[in-house]
């Protein structure tokens, strides 16, 4: 799967893609990022990207030729030329069904925003899927990037090491919580391994991590995932 990030600080990712799952998935081949610099495409001699707000207000804002020409140079770097996405807080809200989704893509084209954002005519032309990972402000869209392609290798096929792993984490099944898990030692200042646990017994142990589930998405989401419910409607 490939990656193109379009964005005023490229260096911001250079620590990032050398540690980790990430640079292994780079290693082997079964990821490839690629990094773009805006000011790469701006025309005058001081390399500007940004200006002031038509109407007032604080800061700057992206203009749209470089924007516009840089991710029209980068889709004919290679095919297919890829989905366009723009990290913004006024964008869909990034969560395990819209990561699936963008999985499923041969090739995504991240936009990384700075300052008080793009002009929004970059959206009504180049019509990217808005995303956003969370209602907060960040500094720029780099750090939202990281976080989407750190949520996407998950699923490109061979990046974990067991294949199974990604299938029973937080909202891939049915929507839940992870249950809890444990390791070495069996006790640690008081704390007990459950027994079940140790049972052997793999009926009892998946009845038992099936209501931790839902028993801790009850508890920190205030219900348990109307999905799940549906998905056990369906199997009776």
């Amino acid at each position: 799967m490939r990656f193109d990030v379009l964005t005023l600080f490229p260096a911001i990712f250079e620590g990032y893609l050398s540690q980790s799952l990430l640079k292994k998935a780079i290693d082997a081949g079964l990821v490839q990022i690629h990094l773009w610099n805006f000011r790469d495409w701006a025309t005058d001699r001081h390399k500007s990207v940004d200006d002031t707000p038509y109407g007032g207000g604080p800061g700057m804002l992206i203009c749209c030729p470089p924007v516009f020409d840089c991710v029209e140079a980068v889709r004919q770097e290679a095919e297919p030329p890829g989905k366009l996405v723009m990290l913004t807080p006024q964008g869909r809200r990034l969560d395990q069904s819209l990561v699936e989704e963008l999985a499923g893509e041969d090739r995504l084209l991240l936009l990384c925003g700075r300052y008080e954002g793009f002009d929004d005519r970059i959206s009504q032309g180049l019509q990217p899927l808005e995303v956003s990972v969370g209602d907060f402000i960040c500094n720029g869209g780099e750090t939202p990037a990281m976080l989407l392609i750190d949520a996407v290798i998950r699923l490109v096929p061979g990046v974990l090491g067991d294949e199974t792993s990604s299938k029973y984490e937080s909202f891939s099944e049915a929507g839940l919580l992870e249950y809890p898990q444990y390791t070495r030692p069996r006790e640690f200042r008081g704390m007990q391994v459950p027994d079940v646990l140790l049972s052997g017994n793999h009926e009892e142990i998946a009845r038992w991590r099936d209501e931790q589930s839902r028993q801790r998405t009850h508890n920190r989401r205030g219900q348990a995932d109307d999905r799940a419910t549906d998905r056990d409607c369906r199997q009776k």
